[in-house]
């Protein structure tokens, strides 16, 4: 049977709650803190190494990195893209390249004792291949010195060329993810002009046939301004082109420079479309107004597994 990730606010109400007054109870999480916290925020920042967490800033990064889970960076940290709901800064790195990257990232994932690990990218459109030939260089890196680690590759559209994610592929990864991001309609208004709709199935497609047996993942953010049907057939293209994995959260805008937000959903909607998924066929299904592409990652990984193997 399908297995889901119970996600539990903080606190709900069953009213809705107007957009003038800010944050609704359930989306407010404490500020950071611990000595692991800031021990892996020292060891990050020394070794000059960004993580999404930190760019993108999630709500989830004093309970992941507390827990010994982070999400690292690759490929830099400005993106070649302009997606109006992402913190990422945007520019031309002009093909550069860090080469001391992936032994860094290596290096940090050993010294944190990650059993497993994710890895995201900016998008770098200034590489004739997208970074795909440095991507697997991290991830092959990682293995070296991490013999027994899991790899999660959170990885961009590679402009929809098959050679790069050949490349990525070749790597020996665990899990494949590409996020949606939104419903059809609203793509262009919250994605980059460069990232289509059907580009995203695409690469999803492609990467399944050519890898039947690895894990797909994608992401759907909501309160932009999509309507339950549109939740549905996203849903189901993703079903169609076989994705595995879906996390389902609440868009929150970075600055005041970025997307307005729409509505606030309430939990018990993420919970009714959570169901949906579930019905729909997909392996695992993380929905909740505080969940993220890499929430609770490994978990979700080790769970799906065991659906896989049919101990769930």
């Amino acid at each position: 049977m399908p297995i889901l990730l119970e996600v539990t606010p903080m606190e709900t109400t069953k009213r809705p709650v107007p957009l003038h007054i800010g944050k609704p109870a359930w989306l407010k999480t404490p500020i950071p803190t611990g000595s692991v916290y800031f021990a892996i925020k020292k060891d990050l920042t020394q070794r000059k190494l960004p993580t999404v967490c930190e760019e993108a800033k999630c709500p989830n990064i004093g309970v992941c990195w507390n827990t010994r889970t982070a999400t690292f960076m690759i490929l830099g940290d400005t993106c070649t893209r302009a997606c109006r709901f992402c913190h990422i800064k945007t520019g031309n790195p002009q093909g550069w390249l860090d080469t001391q990257e992936p032994m860094q990232v290596a290096e940090s994932a050993k010294g944190m004792n990650l059993s497993y690990i994710v890895l995201t990218m900016v998008n770098r459109d200034d590489l004739p291949d997208g970074g795909a030939a440095h991507a697997r260089q991290v991830i092959e890196t990682v293995r070296e010195v991490n013999p027994r680690i899991r790899v999660e590759f959170l990885a961009g559209d590679f402009q929809g060329q098959e050679e790069p994610l050949d490349t990525v592929l070749q790597s020996g990864l665990d899990v494949f993810a590409h996020n949606v991001e939104t419903v059809r309609r609203l793509t262009p208004r919250v994605r980059d002009a460069r990232a289509h709709y059907d580009q995203s199935l695409s690469v999803l497609d492609q990467v399944k046939k050519k890898a039947p047996t690895l894990f797909t993942k994608s992401a759907i953010m909501l309160g932009l301004g999509e309507t339950r049907e549109e939740i549905r057939a996203t849903l189901q293209d993703l079903r169609a082109v076989e994705v595995d994995l879906v996390t389902i959260g609440q868009y929150m805008r970075p600055t005041k420079q970025h997307l307005a937000i729409k509505e606030w959903v309430h939990p018990d909607v993420f919970a009714a479309i959570k169901q949906e998924a579930l019905e729909l066929g997909f392996v695992a299904v993380a929905s909740g107004p505080l969940v993220r592409s890499s929430y609770k990652a490994s978990e979700f990984f080790s769970q799906a597994q065991l659906v896989r193997e049919g101990r769930r």
